[in-house]
C-alpha cells in the first residue's frame, strides 16, 4: 500500500510517499481503508524527532482517520467489514490502510462527511478528556482556551459553549478572533494587542484554562486564574521550562495538571470514546457543534499540509485525502 514515511528527523520535506507492507490487525483490532486522515501538531513533532510513537505503534505519522472497516481482527465484536467509522490511532494514519483498537472507533455522525469525520478523533478525544474529564468544566464557569483558531481551539470553544460555560480565547489575528466569536466565544483577544491576564482579571479570573503554548504563558496563566482555578497543559509550543512561584498555588488553591493522549492505555482511550459517543456525538448529529475545516491536501502532498499547519495561518483542521 502507499503510505507517507518519515525518512529522517527534519522539516516537512522529509515526508515521503512510499510503498509499505499492509498492516494486519492484532487481537481486538480492526483494519480501516482510509478515506481521509487528519493532520495534527503531534505529527509535526514526530516528524521533527521530538515525539516517538509508543511501543508497538506504527512508525508512520497520523493519529486520526475516517474510512471503511476492511478487516476484523480476532476478539472484535460490535463492528463488521464495511462499517464506516472514524478512529483514534496510535500512529499510521498517513496511509491507504491502518489498524487500530476496535474500541477506539466511533461511527461517523449522521450528516457529517468522511472528510469532516477524519477531523474528530484526535481533537475531540483531547478536548473532552482534558476540559471535561480532567478539568471538570461546569456550566457558568469562565473558560479560557489559548490558540482558539486551531483544531483544538475551535473544538474547545464549541464544546464549552454548548455545555454552558462562558468562553474566552486568544488568537493571533483579528480575522481569527472573529472566527472564534462566531463559534461561541464571548471574548476573543488578539494576543498581539491585548494582555489576556488583564482581561481575565477584569472578568474575575478564569476558572479553567486550556493551554498548549507553555513558556512564559505558564506564569501568566497562573495570574489569570481565579482562586481555586485549574490550568490544563496539553502542549508546549514555547517550551516546557520556566520559573514559577508556587506560593501562588498554595495561597490561591490553584491546580495545575495536564496530559498527553497518545501514550495513555487502550482502556482509557476506550472510556473516552464511550463518553464522546454518549455526550458529544448527539451534538454533532444535531449540528450544535461541527469540525471547522481549513484545507485539504493529497497524501502525496503531506509536506505541504505540514507547512500549512506550521505557518499557523490555518483556521481549524487540515486533512489529507487518501481515497483509493
Amino acid at each position: 500500500m502507499k503510505a507517507v514515511e518519515i525518512i529522517q528527523a527534519g522539516g516537512p520535506e522529509v515526508l515521503t510517499l512510499n510503498d509499505v507492507p499492509m498492516p494486519e490487525p492484532a487481537f481486538g483490532q480492526v483494519r480501516i481503508k482510509v478515506s481521509y486522515a487528519g493532520v495534527n501538531r503531534p505529527d509535526a513533532l514526530q516528524r521533527a524527532g521530538m515525539y516517538n510513537p509508543p511501543k508497538g505503534a506504527s512508525p508512520l505519522p497520523g493519529l486520526e482517520v475516517a474510512g471503511e472497516i476492511s478487516l476484523i481482527g480476532a476478539g472484535v465484536t460490535g463492528w463488521t467489514v464495511g462499517d464506516v467509522v472514524c478512529a483514534l490511532l496510535p500512529g499510521g494514519g498517513y496511509a491507504e490502510e491502518v489498524v487500530t483498537a476496535a474500541a477506539h472507533c466511533l461511527p461517523v455522525p449522521e450528516g457529517l462527511t468522511l472528510k469532516q469525520a477524519a477531523c474528530l478523533p484526535e481533537t475531540y478525544f483531547t478536548v473532552w478528556s482534558n476540559v471535561f474529564m480532567r478539568g471538570g468544566l461546569n456550566a457558568g464557569e469562565r473558560f479560557l482556551v489559548h490558540g482558539g483558531s486551531s483544531g483544538i481551539g475551535t473544538t474547545a470553544i464549541q464544546l464549552a459553549h454548548a455545555f454552558g460555560a462562558r468562553v474566552f480565547t486568544t488568537a493571533g489575528s483579528d480575522a481569527k478572533c472573529r472566527a472564534c466569536l462566531d463559534l461561541g466565544a464571548e471574548v476573543a483577544m488578539n494576543y498581539r494587542d491585548v494582555d489576556f491576564v488583564d482581561e481575565m482579571k477584569s472578568q474575575g479570573g478564569a476558572n479553567l484554562i486550556l493551554d498548549m503554548v507553555g513558556g512564559d504563558y505558564l506564569p501568566r496563566n497562573v495570574r489569570a486564574l481565579a482562586d481555586d482555578g485549574r490550568l490544563i497543559q496539553i502542549a508546549f509550543l514555547q517550551g516546557p521550562k520556566i520559573e514559577l512561584n508556587f506560593a501562588h498555588l498554595m495561597m490561591r488553591r490553584l491546580t495545575i495538571t495536564g496530559s498527553t493522549l497518545r501514550p495513555q492505555s487502550d482502556l482509557v482511550k476506550a472510556e473516552i470514546a464511550q463518553q464522546l459517543k454518549a455526550n458529544v456525538w448527539p451534538l454533532l448529529v444535531s449540528g450544535k457543534v461541527a469540525p471547522v475545516m481549513d484545507q485539504e491536501f493529497t497524501l502525496a502532498d503531506a509536506s505541504a499540509a505540514h507547512r500549512r499547519m506550521e505557518s499557523s495561518q490555518h483556521i481549524g483542521k487540515i486533512v489529507l485525502k487518501v481515497l483509493h
